[in-house]
């Protein structure tokens, strides 16, 4: 069985998976200036004919070190996952290799920020940590099958990251 520890989430390690959602450039103020908005956070994309949704998953949480078995990934668009709680979570992903998950990488997401991950990404299912939590997510829904599933032939433990 192989280990991989969660590392903090960091926008250049994260880019060839996706977007990191936080505030990163300077923001344009609106309302009277009493707003900052911060635009085009993520590389959004939907295939095929596809449209985008905006739906609230619910997912129930993990401790860690656990046993990663399942990725997955959505080859017809992106797909954005926002956190409606104030709790940090994980995130993991996988390069493609060959049509199949490679070796994964897994990075603990802060409080209040999301992920954008690109088309074709491999990634791990949503993972809140030590309690269930709600997340919006943005994707792709449309006509096609825009779901692939993979089970590991030997789980991966993710495990938090030594000091």
């Amino acid at each position: 069985m192989s280990v991989v520890e969660a590392r903090p989430l960091d926008a250049t390690a994260f880019a060839p998976f996706g977007d990191v959602l936080a505030p990163g450039r300077a923001p344009i103020m609106i309302n009277g200036g009493r707003c900052e908005r911060h635009d085009d956070l993520a590389r959004l994309a939907f295939l095929g004919g596809g449209r985008a949704r905006i739906a609230l998953f619910r997912s129930e949480p993990v401790s860690l070190p656990f046993e990663l078995t399942l990725l997955e990934r959505h080859p017809d668009g992106s797909q954005a996952f926002m956190p409606a709680g104030p709790d940090p979570w994980l995130i993991t992903v996988a390069p493609d290799a060959g049509g199949r998950p490679g070796a994964p990488l897994a990075f603990h997401v802060p409080s209040g920020v999301g992920v954008n991950l690109l088309a074709g990404v491999w990634h791990g299912v949503l993972t809140p940590l030590d309690r269930a939590a709600h997340f919006w997510v943005v994707d792709r829904t449309g006509p096609g099958a825009n779901l692939e599933e993979h089970v590991l032939a030997q789980p991966v433990t993710i495990r938090a990251e030594s000091s």
